[in-house]
C-alpha cells in the first residue's frame, strides 16, 4: 500500500538529487511542478517560450538547484550535462492560448514533442508527456477510460490542441516501440489552483475573477454541462508517481468527483463570500457536454486518487486570486 508522508504527500524519495528538465515550467502546471520537485530535492532545469508561461511564477525560487531557459521546444535544445527525467509540459493549454497561437501550439506538439522525446533518448533519461482529456473530445463513452478512442472533430475550433495532443501520444509511443525509450503518458483532466493565469478563459479563473469583484459569473449554455476538476497538488503527486511507474501506457489523471458549471460558480461564490449572480451566453462550438475521468487504471498501478475535495481545492486557491491583478 501507499505511505502519504505527513502532509498526505506521496513520499517520492528517488528525485532526491536528481536532474529533471520540466518543458513549459513556466506555466500553471509547470509551476507547480517545478516547486514540487525542488522540495523532494531535485535539481531542475526549466525551458520555456513564455508564450503563456510567466517568469513572475518562478522568481522566488532556490538558484542554486534552479535554473531558466527561454527557448523554444519547437527548436532543438541541447542538454549539457546529465537528465534524468524529462517532462513535456509544454502547451498552450487554454482555449483563450490556442485560439490565439493556433500554429505555435501545433507545432509544440509535433516539432515540440520530437525535441524532447530526442532530448530523453540521447540523455537516456525518462520522458513523460502531458497529454490530455481533450483527446476523448465530446464523449460518447462516460466515464471517459484510457481504452476509449474518443469523438473529436479533426477541424473543429478545438482541434488545434485535440490534434496536436493525439500525436504526440502516437509519436511518444512510436519511440518507445522503435527505440526503447522509457515513457510514461499522463491524460491529464480539468485542474485548477495556485498559479493560473487569471486572464486564461478557463471557468475557475473566471468564476473567481467575476466573484471578487462581485460581477455576474458568465456560464455558458445552461450550465448543464459537467466537468470533473482536480486540485493542482493532487495533479502533481499523480504525475510524478507516474514517472516513478513502469506504465508504458496512457493513464488518466484526475478527479472524478464530477459537478455541472452552474454548481461550480455557485461554490466559487460561496468560498468567495459574494454572490452577484450569473448570466448566461451561448457555449462554444465542440464544447464537450460530459467530461469525468475513470481512474481505475490510477488507483490500481500507481495506488494513487485525488484527497483534495473540491470546496476544499477552491479554498485554498482563493488566496492566490486575491492578490493577482485582473
Amino acid at each position: 500500500m501507499t505511505r502519504f508522508d505527513a502532509r498526505g504527500r506521496l513520499p517520492m524519495n528517488d528525485f532526491q538529487d536528481a536532474h529533471v528538465v520540466v518543458l513549459g515550467g513556466a506555466g500553471f502546471l509547470g509551476t507547480n511542478v517545478c516547486r514540487r520537485l525542488l522540495d523532494l530535492g531535485a535539481e531542475v532545469t526549466c525551458i520555456d517560450s513564455m508564450i503563456t508561461g510567466s517568469l513572475q511564477n518562478l522568481r522566488d525560487l532556490d538558484t542554486r538547484r534552479f535554473s531558466v531557459v527561454e527557448h523554444d521546444i519547437s527548436y532543438p535544445v541541447d542538454m549539457m550535462g546529465p537528465v534524468d527525467f524529462v517532462m513535456n509540459l509544454a502547451s498552450p493549454a487554454s482555449p483563450v492560448d490556442y485560439y490565439r497561437y493556433p500554429i505555435e501550439t501545433l507545432e509544440v506538439g509535433s516539432k515540440g514533442t520530437a525535441n524532447a522525446l530526442n532530448m530523453a533518448l540521447r540523455a537516456d533519461a525518462v520522458f513523460l508527456l502531458a497529454s490530455t482529456s481533450e483527446v476523448y473530445g465530446d464523449p460518447l463513452v462516460h466515464p471517459q477510460p484510457e481504452t476509449y478512442w474518443g469523438n473529436v472533430n479533426p477541424i473543429g475550433p478545438r482541434s488545434v490542441y485535440d490534434e496536436a495532443k493525439r500525436f504526440s501520444e502516437a509519436l511518444t509511443t512510436a519511440y518507445r516501440s522503435e527505440y526503447g525509450l522509457r515513457t510514461r503518458i499522463a491524460r491529464i483532466f480539468n485542474t485548477y489552483g495556485p498559479y493560473m493565469n487569471p486572464h486564461d478563459g478557463r471557468a475557475v479563473p473566471a468564476f473567481f475573477k467575476a466573484a471578487i469583484t462581485n460581477t455576474p459569473l458568465v456560464v455558458h449554455g445552461d450550465g448543464s454541462q459537467t466537468r470533473s476538476l482536480c486540485y493542482v497538488d493532487d495533479l502533481v503527486d499523480g504525475l510524478l508517481s507516474l514517472m516513478l511507474s513502469d506504465e508504458k501506457d496512457p493513464v488518466n489523471l484526475g478527479n472524478p468527483e464530477e459537478v455541472t458549471i452552474m454548481a461550480l460558480a455557485e461554490t466559487i461564490q460561496d468560498v468567495v463570500g459574494n454572490y452577484p449572480g450569473v448570466i448566461l451566453t451561448e457555449r462554444p462550438t465542440d464544447d464537450p457536454s460530459v467530461r469525468r475521468p475513470d481512474i481505475t487504471k490510477a488507483r490500481t498501478v500507481l495506488e494513487w486518487s485525488p484527497r483534495v475535495s473540491l470546496r476544499e481545492g477552491l479554498t485554498k486557491t482563493l488566496p492566490w486570486f486575491q492578490k493577482v491583478s485582473f
